[in-house]
């Protein structure tokens, strides 16, 4: 039953796809919150959440795990004890680490896709290249004030190289805030990617880089 309303968007033996499959999610603030909330409510069986952070009054605006009792705790932890409520069929396996050089191709490996759910560039670059290495897919995510970007990502294509320049540490994030629904939004958009490759089905984002103003509702694919 718990499954019964992806019926006909998502079949039972496609649930049961989900169910065996693993998604890395690389951060547990904006984005990550809110797709590891969607990952595991629509049946994906093993998400790894991957954050070294703890949460702070700041994230109360915009980070759906983000509460006055979560303040001080560390993300990936909260990450866990939110999903045991909302779906204990899932296992959710908190790392309580920033992902760095040393250690990113341990925690990525052996997962069917990565959601990227960073805040700096670097690090979105070091993720790209890793999952090359292992031939993992993943999906791209940033968000800045009204503003939105997804795109996915295979092994080999380098999209990230021609959205951001070498020298860029971090996008217009910190400029320009974010308010609570741009990472819903761009989070919706990147599960949506997931569970499409983990599926195959659809039409991905390859190669684009779908594009979105809120403050105008302009939405735009544009071609890499």
């Amino acid at each position: 039953m718990r499954y019964l309303r992806n019926k006909t968007t998502i079949s039972a033996q496609e649930n049961d796809v989900l169910k065996a499959s693993k998604v890395c999610v690389v951060g547990c603030g904006g984005l990550g919150g809110y797709s590891i909330e969607m990952l595991g409510r629509v049946g994906v069986g093993t998400i790894t959440a991957i954050d070294g952070d703890v949460f702070d009054e700041t994230n109360l605006n915009r980070q759906l795990l983000a509460n006055e009792a979560t303040i001080g705790q560390s993300k990936a932890m909260v990450a866990q004890k939110r999903m045991k409520l909302v779906n204990p069929e899932v296992t959710v396996t908190p790392i309580n680490q920033f992902l760095r050089e040393e250690n990113a191709e341990a925690l990525v490996n052996g997962h069917d896709v990565i959601i990227d759910a960073l805040d700096e560039i670097q690090t979105r670059l070091l993720v790209q290249g890793v999952a090359e290495k292992l031939s993992i897919p993943f999906v791209h995510g940033a968000i800045a004030g009204w503003y939105g970007q997804v795109s996915t990502i295979f092994p080999g294509e380098r999209t990230l190289n021609k959205i951001y320049k070498p020298h860029m540490s971090s996008g217009q994030e910190k400029e320009l805030g974010n308010p609570s629904f741009t990472p819903a939004l761009v989070s919706s958009m990147q599960v949506s990617e997931v569970i499409k490759i983990i599926l195959q089905r659809g039409t991905l984002l390859r190669n684009k880089l779908l594009f979105c103003n809120l403050l105008e509702q302009e939405y735009d694919v544009i071609e890499l």
